[in-house]
């Protein structure tokens, strides 16, 4: 098989991965999909690759290249913030560097890291810019910052590394932090926001963000190898993208505000405690603005976002109702799969 039109996927059974391949092969594309975790093959397109391997793993990555050449490589598998400090290290910086050492070694000449707007911290001026200060948040922050140095260690070797760094993005089968919010919109409840909500937060769809990456694997060389914002061009405050959420879903809940200076130390306190699933990255900057400029990805491919904020949400709660039974049967710390709310849940008691 050629490998021109075979694109190699880390984090092929993730959230980014699973739609990724479904919408690279509109394009024609054929997915070699990696991942420790197991696929379930009935989700992708027919002629789907699947490989079982650990991007921290050097030889098995080898082989994975040696039996399947590809044209390019997308670099999405990354330990989330729920994951443990260690494991983040290691699979996001040690994979990483395994990724595309072994990506050069097989003759790839382009590997798209998805990294995160993550880096930028909680800046105060807006939109962000590419060329902004970055400030990890976390380990997870601190890891995507170091894995684009990794990245541009690479660059500067001859090998094409496109770095895209998406807001927040969601989409039919997202649940996670998530799968919180719609389980409460469901329940009719109050949707307490940190702070009043009148900050902006920008999201993404996911189909959007896949549209981004094979833009970047697809254009001349010289104009994709440079780092990209992706982000939703039209969205509300926090409270106007929740509040058409509540009015799409019909069940009363509506959204309302909180003292962030009482709510955040209590969210801090949770999760030191381990019973909370919300982490530092989440409530830290759920009361400021938050959103990118993608002027420069725009100017450089012609991309434009489909969805905004409020549309890729309500696109994301009806995948949601509609499989809901399959949702609920296990946890996890994954997109894919629910989160255990923990405390959260005497609070959506009290919130009804």
């Amino acid at each position: 098989m050629s490998g021109s039109k075979v694109f190699l996927i880390t984090g092929g059974a993730g959230f980014l991965g699973y739609h990724l391949a479904n919408r690279l092969a509109g394009y024609g594309v054929t997915s070699v999909t990696l991942d420790i975790a197991a696929f379930d093959e009935t989700e992708y397109p027919q002629g789907t690759i699947f490989c079982q391997a650990d991007t921290r793993d050097p030889e098995a990555l080898a082989a994975v290249f040696a039996k399947h050449p590809c044209g390019a490589v997308i670099h999405a598998a990354a330990a989330l913030p729920l994951w443990g400090r260690k494991l983040i290290y290691d699979v996001n910086l040690n994979g990483t560097r395994n990724v595309l050492e072994a990506a050069q070694k097989a003759g790839v000449a382009r590997v798209v890291f998805v990294s995160s707007t993550a880096v930028y911290g909680v800046p105060e001026k807006h939109p962000i810019l590419e060329d902004d200060p970055l400030v990890g948040v976390g380990a997870y922050g601190n890891t995507k910052i170091e894995g684009e140095r990794i990245c541009r260690e690479f660059r500067d070797m001859g090998l094409c590394v496109p770095i895209l760094r998406p807001k927040t993005f969601v989409g039919t089968g997202r649940l996670g932090v998530f799968q919180i919010l719609y389980d409460w919109v469901e329940s009719g409840c109050r949707i307490p926001m940190i702070g009043s909500g009148s900050n902006r937060y920008q999201l993404l769809e996911v189909e959007d963000l896949a549209d981004a990456i094979y833009l970047c694997v697809t254009a001349d060389a010289q104009r994709a190898n440079d780092t990209f914002n992706v982000g939703a061009n039209e969205f509300g405050t926090v409270r106007e993208d929740l509040q058409t959420l509540c009015d799409f879903a019909g069940t009363g809940a509506r959204p309302v505000g909180t003292p962030a200076w009482l709510v955040k130390p209590a969210l801090a306190l949770f999760e030191s405690l381990r019973v909370s699933p919300l982490y530092k990255w989440v409530y830290g900057t759920a009361d400021k603005d938050s959103y990118v400029s993608t002027e420069k990805i725009e100017r450089h491919f012609g991309w434009r976002p489909r969805c905004s904020n409020s549309e890729a949400l309500i696109r994301s709660y009806r995948w949601y109702l509609a499989h809901k039974s399959e949702s609920d049967r296990a946890t996890g710390v994954t997109h894919r799969v629910a989160w255990s709310q923990g405390i959260l849940k005497l609070f959506k008691w009290l919130m009804r």
